[in-house]
């Protein structure tokens, strides 16, 4: 149900602004020019280049990773946000936090033509690997590199928490969408049963470190992920955001108890005037 609503520097480690050095030839450092060094965690202010450096430390194992610590539920929420877009054979779809394709792969399979665009040129390069047959693009969510009016639909999942001006971005959204067209949001929530929300808030609190040392290049990044979940308002409010971006029939569902919510919006067809 909706509700409306490399090289290794002379000292390698990590020090305590979570920037690291690295030795050569790890996952994290293929590609990278010499000398340099990567962000294993970024702070809560969403500085860009510190969020993308990140990003680019885990992208070899970053979908793996993700299916560990949803427990397999993130392949559901792709399906439910895929249906939630209702792509076609004649759309152009913008997909936003796009990684390295998942679900822009998913998305094209319904015909649909598909640019996916990250931030994360870490992302970037491997999504342009796996899946060649799928548009890549290098950008940032608060200045998308596109005309007005030019996607039927536009999706982020589990990207617009990540963005440094999240309200920026929805209009960024809402500019380069056709009249009509919609917008599908894939966002981590809050749980609305008290229960369940203590013990996901102790989940991320204490159970995804563990696991994602076993599992991720990066373990540090994804206690950033868990401060950034903890920190992100709730379903309410980010409906409220989209309607302040000026998109109408705004609705929210709840995946996994509230864990997650679906999202969605639409841009006006045409623009009203008053007498």
């Amino acid at each position: 149900m909706w509700s409306i609503a490399v090289v290794v520097t002379e000292k390698d480690g990590t020090g305590d602004d979570g920037r690291t050095t690295v030795r050569p030839y790890s996952d994290a450092t293929q590609g990278m020019p010499v000398g340099s060094t990567i962000v294993t965690k970024a702070d809560m202010n969403k500085q860009p280049d510190e969020v993308a450096s990140m990003f680019d430390g885990v992208a070899q194992h970053y979908d793996r990773t993700n299916d560990v610590l949803s427990a397999g539920n993130a392949v559901l929420w792709r399906i439910a946000t895929v249906k939630a877009i209702g792509a076609g054979p004649a759309d152009k779809v913008l997909d936003i936090a796009a990684g390295t394709g998942t679900s822009s792969v998913a998305i094209a399979k319904r015909g649909a033509e598909v640019v996916a665009l990250d931030f994360s040129h870490g992302m970037v390069e491997v999504g342009r690997q796996r899946h060649p047959e799928i548009e890549f693009v290098e950008g940032d969510a608060e200045a998308l590199p596109f005309d007005d009016e030019t996607f039927d639909a536009v999706t982020i999942s589990f990207g617009l928490r990540n963005v440094n001006r999240p309200k920026v971005a929805l209009a960024e959204m809402n500019r380069v969408l056709k009249p009509g067209g919609r917008l599908v949001v894939c966002e981590f929530s809050t749980p609305p049963f008290g229960l369940l929300r203590a013990s996901y808030r102790a989940y991320l609190r204490f159970g995804m470190p563990i696991v994602a040392r076993l599992t991720s290049s990066n373990s540090p990044a994804y206690s950033y992920l868990a401060d950034s979940i903890a920190a992100w308002p709730e379903q309410q409010v980010l409906s409220q955001w989209l309607r302040g971006a000026g998109f109408t029939r705004v609705a929210y569902r709840n995946l996994t108890m509230g864990i997650v919510a679906l999202h969605r919006g639409r841009k006006p067809s045409a623009k009203t005037t008053k007498n």
